[in-house]
């Protein structure tokens, strides 16, 4: 069975998204207007025109304005680093939808969405805190 996956995401413009992703701390290389490799740890997320996008998947893009269609979530590992993390997000010109904030008394996270409103969280789960069951 095939072991790697490639998350394929529709963008308007690769070389700004290219840009946004490597200023947020992200590896990510553009080959051109045609496609962008963006590389989170162990996960490979190739970025495409939405033209391509749809000629690929046979439909439509969705519209991010007015809903989502996947949240990408990132293990941080502390909450300094998720603090530090969504303050270089609003310096690269993304949209902070939620807060960094502690959550349940044991994680703390915040979310934030891309130049083309790809909703991502960032998340810190201190498991010593966490409850037994």
């Amino acid at each position: 069975m095939p072991q790697d996956i490639w998350i394929n995401l529709p963008v308007k413009d690769v070389e700004s998204s290219t840009t946004f992703f490597n200023e947020i701390g992200f590896h990510a290389v553009s080959v051109g207007n045609e496609r962008a490799k963006l590389s989170i740890g162990q996960t490979t997320i190739l970025l495409f025109p939405e033209s391509a996008f749809e000629k690929f998947t046979g439909s439509k893009t969705a519209n991010t304005s007015h809903s989502a269609e996947v949240i990408f979530s990132i293990g941080a590992e502390s909450r300094e680093e998720v603090d530090a993390f969504i303050q270089k997000v609003e310096f690269a010109g993304g949209n902070i939808f939620g807060k960094p904030s502690e959550i349940d008394g044991w994680m703390y996270g915040a979310g934030f969405a891309d130049l083309d409103g790809h909703r991502w969280n960032l998340l810190y789960m201190d498991e010593s805190k966490m409850p037994k069951k």
